[in-house]
């Protein structure tokens, strides 16, 4: 596994602070209806991402996740003022303001979405998996659900054909503990999710997910397992949502007290700690760092603000080939 170090842990704490000021920033913006529709935030869950791009390749390997969405395409290298201006509703959005905030995409940064349909992206994970095997690329492809997905039967089909293959894909449940208000356990008899792989001799096991070091040393022996074409592991990486599932959930299903004692384990607060603990920055330091995440939050705002609204015609041009566009009254 690439070395841990102090440099490692910079990073992290700015990428992680501003991947939570980013999601802050978007839940204050949807108050004002700038941002429509659904948002699901990622608060919470950050030492999950920053763990797996710790150990990814990111000249060859993919992400697929479900609509909790919007860091991981910042971390895999997408502009970050172009994630917001998707939201946004903005051309100058990944996709060009049509996407929205589930729908995030960018084949450059081999960031494959930001899917809506719950579990829809497991069995896309595969495929992705599978044309890299199938063209001889040793690239992997890392595969992230929620809790509630692992109740799709996509996933067991999914599961099958994986193992069948011997694909280059890493399962990975980020399990924050409900899968919108329904807890793990009112969802099956077992609540040790990891347990899914047994049934298909997959490679298996739980994760602390609140630390980025644990995610990236068990995502690393995952990947190199993938990468040597041994084959998927599935990973059930245990973590916690802050927030809402999304902006319009009243979270009658958890207390505050339940809340409260989850952010004593904030992965932020967790990274920063062990910075200070070990000398690696001073508080003048820190407070740079805290300001450079305030003004690119700051940038990424203003620039959505400012971006024009897509065309009326780019909304026809992705979905019609024909450029008569045969199947739509001729009085547009």
């Amino acid at each position: 596994m690439k070395k841990i170090t102090k440099q490692t842990y910079l990073r992290w704490y700015e990428d992680m602070l501003f991947w939570r000021k980013f999601e802050d920033k978007l839940a204050q913006v949807y108050i004002n209806q700038k941002v429509r529709g659904f948002l699901h935030l990622y608060n919470g869950q950050e030492a999950v991402l920053a763990g797996a791009l710790h150990v990814m390749d990111l000249t060859k390997d993919k992400m697929i996740t479900a609509y909790r969405n919007h860091p991981q395409p910042i971390g895999m290298g997408v502009d970050p003022k172009r994630v917001m201006a998707e939201l946004y509703g903005k051309g100058t959005g990944t996709s060009q303001g049509l996407g929205g905030s589930m729908h995030i995409f960018s084949k450059e940064h081999r960031f494959y979405g930001g899917h809506g349909i719950v579990g829809g992206q497991i069995p896309l994970g595969a495929g992705l998996a599978f044309a890299d095997k199938y063209n001889g690329s040793d690239a992997v492809t890392l595969t992230f659900m929620g809790d509630g997905a692992t109740r799709q039967g996509s996933l067991h089909e999914t599961f099958n054909l994986a193992m069948l293959w011997k694909l280059p894909v890493v399962f990975c449940v980020e399990n924050n503990g409900y899968a919108m208000g329904t807890s793990v356990a009112r969802t099956a008899n077992h609540s040790e999710i990891w347990k899914l792989g047994l049934g298909y001799e997959m490679p298996c096991r739980p994760v602390d997910g609140m630390k980025p070091e644990t995610v990236a040393k068990e995502l690393d022996e995952a990947i190199s397992r993938a990468r040597k074409g041994e084959g998927p592991t599935f990973l059930e990486i245990r973590t916690y949502r802050y927030r809402g599932h999304s902006m319009s959930d009243a979270q009658h299903y958890r207390t505050k007290e339940e809340v409260a004692k989850m952010q004593e384990q904030d992965p932020i607060s967790y990274v920063l700690h062990t910075i200070y603990e070990n000398k690696w920055a001073t508080e003048k330091e820190i407070e740079t760092i805290d300001a450079r995440v305030k003004d690119l939050v700051s940038e990424c705002e203003q620039f959505a603000e400012d971006s024009p609204y897509p065309e009326k015609s780019v909304m026809y041009d992705a979905v019609y080939e024909q450029k008569d566009y045969p199947f739509l009254p001729h009085k547009l």
